[in-house]
């Protein structure tokens, strides 16, 4: 057994005052009371709420303050996620804190949440940092988990635990929860994906297993979530399978397939190209646009009308549906 305690903390997050302080006394309250905890990770935003206005740069006041944190309680620390401003650029930047204070690695979120999360520019490096002696972490942070890319990322750099700081406080924290059991299972390593309440969040933060078992779902309050896990477990469900079945990560290893649709001239691709720009719905705009009755979306984003003869190479299967005249199948 490799036992590793992590401590998630799903708390209030204010979007009219600053959220450190009261971040520092819950990990106050957190260490006198599980002393054992050796790594503590918040929600996304938690130390100002989703406003860019306390944008600061890598190493300024706010994160020097959870540096100090740290090297107090002698825990590695990730304080969910800040603005980070580098000239004219804000980033949705993770520090990563080890129980020294020192910073060993920050992760610029690669998904803003388009388009709604505006002005914020996408990280382009992945971040896994190790342990010593215990294991290699992953960090994504918030609508990156929608991306199965890049846990898959992550994981074949070697990560056996995913930290995943969210904010989440609309209608599809139920739609998260599968997407969060699905990649620790895919996958094979733990998964943590832990949320705010309050202004900034619906709570239901989730821990998962490498076995997709759900170790911990938390309601819709405060909660702090304090959890042994053993990267011993990890590594022998990647050697013998998942609950001794299907060896995910040996099987995409070996895989016969490249893919092609990663590959833009495949021109695989070409439907997503039909799907218009990356905006905001307005009004009367959520049905989507109809294509005429018979036609189908082409390999390169063209509409094709009945009866156009489709190469081999081209022939794709295509469902049509018309919201103005079927109903929604579920």
């Amino acid at each position: 057994m490799i036992p590793f305690a992590i401590a998630g903390v799903q708390m209030q997050i204010s979007t009219r005052n600053e959220n450190i302080t009261a971040m520092g006394r819950k990990l106050d309250v957190l260490v006198a009371r599980f002393p054992w905890v050796q790594m503590v990770l918040f929600s996304e935003l938690a130390p100002y709420g989703p406003s860019p206005h306390y944008a600061e740069p890598a190493g300024g006041p706010a994160e020097q303050i959870f540096c100090q944190m740290a090297q107090k309680h002698g825990v590695w620390l990730l304080p969910g996620s800040l603005f980070e401003r580098v000239g004219d650029d804000i980033y949705n930047t993770t520090p990563v804190i080890d129980p020294n204070g020192q910073v060993v690695t920050r992760y610029r979120k690669m998904f803003p949440f388009q388009p709604y999360e505006t002005g914020i520019k996408p990280g382009e490096e992945f971040c896994v940092f190790d342990v010593p002696e215990i294991g290699r972490f992953g960090v994504s942070i918030c609508y990156d988990m929608w991306f199965p890319e890049t846990t898959r990322t992550l994981v074949a750099m070697g990560a056996e635990c995913i930290l995943h700081p969210t904010m989440t406080d609309t209608i599809d924290r139920d739609v998260e929860l599968p997407i969060a059991r699905a990649s620790a299972t895919i996958n094979q390593c733990y998964f943590f994906d832990i949320n705010g309440v309050g202004d900034c969040g619906t709570g239901r933060s989730i821990v998962v297993g490498p076995s997709g078992y759900v170790i911990h779902e938390a309601g819709g309050g405060e909660e702090t979530i304090p959890v042994e896990i053993d990267f011993a477990r990890v590594r022998r469900e990647r050697e013998v399978g998942i609950r001794g079945l299907g060896q995910t990560l040996k099987s995409f290893r070996d895989r016969p397939v490249q893919f092609p649709v990663y590959q833009h001239d495949s021109k695989l691709d070409g439907y997503l190209n039909s799907l218009g720009p990356l905006i905001k719905p307005t009004r009367g705009s959520r049905a989507g646009v109809s294509l005429p009755p018979g036609a189908i979306a082409g390999p390169d984003g063209s509409v094709l009308m009945p009866n156009t003869h489709l190469t081999p190479k081209d022939d794709i299967e295509t469902t049509h549906f018309d919201p103005a005249t079927e109903p929604p199948k579920y």
